[in-house]
Formats: C-alpha cells, structure tokens, sequence
C-alpha cells in the first residue's frame, strides 16, 4: 500500500469517525469541535488531489468562519454545558433510514460513474487573472459567490444563538 492510500484512509476514517461524533454528541461546544474537525480532514483531502485553493476556501471558510462563529455564539451566550435532549426514537428510525438511504444512493452512484483522468492542459494561473476573477459578475466571476458565502455566515451566526439560547420550559 502506498503512502497517499494509507493517507487517504486515515482523512477518509477521521471524516468519518468526526461526522457520526457531530451528530451524536448532545454538547453543543463538543459538536461544534467534531465539526472543525471533519472540515479539517476534509480539506487535507483537496490538499491531496491538488486543490489548494479550494482546500484554503475550505480551512478558512468553513472551518476558520463558520465553526469559529457557532463556538464564539456558544460561549457568547453562556451554554456551554449545555447538553441536547436525547431525540425520540421514531426520529432516530426515521434518520437511520434517511442515512441507510443517503448511503445507498451514493455508493450507486459512485460505482455507476465510470471516472476517466482528464488529458486537458492545465491552465495558466497568475494573479491579475484571479484578482480579476474575484471582482468580476460575470462567468467566471466569484464576487456572487462570495455575497452569497456572507449571507451563509450571517446564517450560521444566528442559528447557532438560536441553538444556544432555546429557552428551557420547567
């Protein structure tokens, strides 16, 4: 086995692992942990396949912006120890099925797609070109893309104090 499969597995388990530890854990803070964590490993991998920028959107964006944002919305609004209600168990039926269906679905799609490696050249890159392309609206624009990724920060901000501050009824 070489060194970027053995590589591959240990991102591939840590996503894994992390994602099923988010959505288990009933603290808020711990989740919010697991969650970066995922983010990271997910982006280890885009740093593995070459993507740096979109492993440097993911490390910032994600695990720098959003993570950060629901930990200091947490710790803002004093619920650390807060902990989840444990869910009903018709809702833990209903989203085992949804993730037995999730899976189902994409695994036929992975072995159904035959995936060919590119023979196109690579494309020239220089700074003018994506300094350009980040203030442009136009095709290759980014400058909607990145209104819209404020409005998800904006998002994610109040939902997390949403979360943190459900107010408990005695």
């Amino acid at each position: 086995m070489l060194g970027n499969q053995i590589i591959f597995i240990v991102f591939s388990a840590m996503i894994v692992i992390f994602s099923i530890l988010t959505v288990t854990s009933r603290r808020i803070l711990r989740a919010a942990v697991f969650l970066l964590f995922v983010l990271i490993a997910t982006s280890a991998l885009y740093f593995m396949l070459n993507y740096q920028f979109l492993a440097a959107v993911q490390l910032t964006l994600y695990a720098g912006g959003i993570v950060v944002l629901i930990i200091f919305s947490v710790l803002l609004t004093s619920h650390i120890d807060e902990k989840f209600e444990s869910p009903a168990l018709l809702k833990k039926v209903y989203g085992a099925i949804a993730a037995i269906f999730g899976s189902i679905l994409v695994i036929t799609t992975l072995l159904n797609h035959p995936f060919v490696a590119s023979t196109d050249v690579p494309k020239d890159v220089n700074m003018d070109l994506i300094g350009k392309s980040l203030i442009s609206w136009g095709e290759q624009g980014y400058a909607l893309p990145f209104e819209l990724i404020s409005i998800l920060l904006l998002a994610a901000m109040i939902a997390a104090i949403v979360v943190a501050k459900k107010i408990k009824t005695k």
